[in-house]
């Protein structure tokens, strides 16, 4: 209940449909308890003394009765309606807000499809939930009271029947759904599963095509939708036993009153009116329970999409910049790794760390090259300088002052980072450059542009900068790709550029030029370029060359191939392998 409370607060603006909701239901319930008492008059007093006008009276009091409480129905459910989508819109919004402050290390907490899953399906059962809670919820117990209540004016003898079926049918409830509770937990990881593989086949499309794996691929879905079908039968299998059970007690209830009231009319102890009366409270109380069961069953299955939901929104985030001075901006592009070290959250043994006592100094407006294996730790290394992740030991200075002293917005606008995976959006060429800056000029996107190598291709195509481009980009090329996302961040108008092997998909002679342009048009901006290829940054004023984690050299080319026999091996074979 306390986590049903916690979502119900964020109805907000909605609260008072959330109230209007059990208001109207309230009445109705009360004009629908009221229209049998009505039926009994009619038969005993009406029917009983041949007075016609006074059926017709009573009658079309019942009419008047019933027409109000179906429209207090029809606006209970658009309140309920109104209510629930709205606690829905609100708790989305809340969700998606705070998935844009987690840090990389949050994301990879929960992994993508599961955030995925908890903002749709979870979403969905927390929101038929709440509908089926400010409607059915307050509609079944007011009912059964009511029922019970006049249940007892006409007969009490007749009414201890439910005094026995209602606590049976209670048990039997919560015996169903204690049991199928388990596998609706199972069921939401099958969810997560089945989605991650429906985002992966998406995703890498082209590549399942290339390799021919669509069979493989389908078996795997066919798994993962079978895995989550047969969790849900397995949670249904016990849920299916409360529509039998209920109907069970429903009917030997009915049979009760009709022998038990039958024998009271037949020795006049009782009126028929009032057994008729009787028996539609029977099933008005009835018929209510079963639908709280069916609420139960609702609420049991969003229960652990209520904890999924407040797992992300509860999510201690790994950076915050409470304490930063949000005044403060980098004076220039001076980056000092201060002996840092780092591990991911998954490793928190200090003899396993990605970065170890890393200690050197970056001068502003100069070009420093990156070089080292596969898991060297060079895409680590540059993502702790707009603060993607938090040093584990040490400090990262950029313009002289420690990331953590900035806010995150004012550190992450003055560090560009193209990152390995390039990512477009769907919209027209210029919209996606003026991610870096979207009050930029056409001349200053142009520019930029240029600088990249992009503007004489993006110039090729009919509509110019207007072309549209496709979700991920995949209407042009790996290499125009990478030199429109160097043109987005060159638009920031950065202190800190890096380039994260972003230059990979280009040939030689345009990755020189791309290099030129930074170097000439951008000189005050401090380029950190990581790379495979030697020729990619041996022109840099500085080489690191990193080593499981360690700055294994720092120097020039030249002092380079003097003094580290790493650099040297691998620019050797690089050069065998050009020959």
């Amino acid at each position: 209940m306390k986590n049903i409370r916690r979502i119900l607060g964020y109805l907000g603006q909605y609260k008072k449909y959330a109230i209007l909701a059990p208001l109207t239901v309230s009445l109705e319930v009360l004009l629908e308890i009221w229209i049998p008492y009505l039926m009994a008059d009619i038969i005993d007093v009406g029917i009983a003394n041949k007075d016609t006008n006074y059926v017709v009276r009573i009658g079309g009091l019942m009419a008047l009765a019933a027409v109000i409480s179906l429209v207090l129905g029809a606006l209970a459910g658009r309140f309920g309606a109104l209510a629930a989508t709205g606690l829905a819109r609100n708790l989305r919004r809340a969700m998606f807000n705070k998935i844009q402050d987690f840090s990389f290390a949050n994301t990879d907490h929960f992994s993508t499809p599961s955030l995925i899953t908890r903002m749709t399906t979870d979403m969905n059962f927390v929101q038929n939930s709440v509908q089926m809670i400010v409607r059915m919820l307050i509609r079944g117990p007011l009912m059964m009271v009511a029922a019970t209540i006049m249940t007892f004016r006409i007969n009490s003898e007749l009414a201890v029947i439910y005094l026995i079926a209602i606590p049976f049918l209670a048990a039997s409830i919560a015996l169903i759904f204690s049991k199928a509770h388990g596998f609706f937990i199972q069921m939401f990881k099958k969810y997560d599963k089945l989605n991650g593989s429906i985002q992966e086949n998406l995703i890498a499309i082209r590549v399942v095509k290339s390799f021919v794996r669509r069979d493989y691929e389908n078996e795997k879905f066919i798994k993962s939708a079978t895995d989550v079908m047969n969790m849900s039968m397995k949670a249904e299998k016990y849920v299916t036993l409360n529509g039998p059970i209920m109907m069970l007690t429903v009917n030997v209830c009915i049979i009760a009153l009709l022998w038990f009231g039958g024998k009271r009319i037949i020795i006049g102890n009782m009126q028929a009116g009032e057994l008729i009366s009787f028996i539609n409270y029977t099933n008005q109380i009835l018929i209510q329970l079963m639908m709280i069961s069916m609420v139960m069953v609702t609420l049991v299955i969003s229960r652990e999409s209520i904890a999924r939901i407040l797992e992300v929104l509860d999510e201690k985030l790994d950076l915050t910049d409470t304490n930063a001075d949000p005044a403060l901006l980098p004076a220039d592009g001076e980056v000092r790794f201060d002996h840092v070290s780092f591990n991911y959250a998954a490793r928190q043994d200090d003899n396993d760390t990605t970065l170890t006592d890393i200690d050197l100094d970056i001068p502003t407006g100069s070009m420093i090259g990156v070089i080292g294996g596969t898991g060297s730790g060079k895409s680590t290394f540059v993502q702790l300088i707009p603060r993607l992740y938090d040093v584990t030991k040490g400090s990262v200075q950029v313009g002289g002052r420690d990331v953590r002293d900035y806010t995150l917005t004012n550190v992450r606008n003055a560090v560009a980072i193209v990152l390995q995976k390039n990512v477009l959006f769907t919209g027209t060429i210029k919209e996606n450059l003026k991610w870096g800056n979207e009050n930029a000029t056409d001349e200053e996107i142009i520019e930029a542009c240029k600088a990249a190598q992009a503007h004489d291709f993006i110039m090729s195509f009919p509509d110019g900068y207007d072309t549209e481009l496709t979700q991920g980009g995949t209407n042009v090329s790996g290499g125009q790709k990478q030199r429109l996302c160097i043109a987005r961040a060159l638009l920031k108008n950065p202190k800190v550029m890096i380039l994260d092997d972003s230059t990979s998909a280009v040939d030689t002679a345009t990755e020189a030029a791309i290099r030129g342009a930074l170097r000439d048009r951008y000189r005050d901006i401090t380029t950190i370029i990581i790379a495979q290829r030697i020729t990619s940054v041996m022109d840099a004023d500085k080489i690191i060359v990193l080593d499981e984690g360690r700055v294994n050299g720092f120097g020039t080319h030249e002092e380079l191939m003097k003094t580290n026999e790493i650099y040297r091996e691998v620019y050797e074979s690089q050069q065998k392998g050009a020959e």
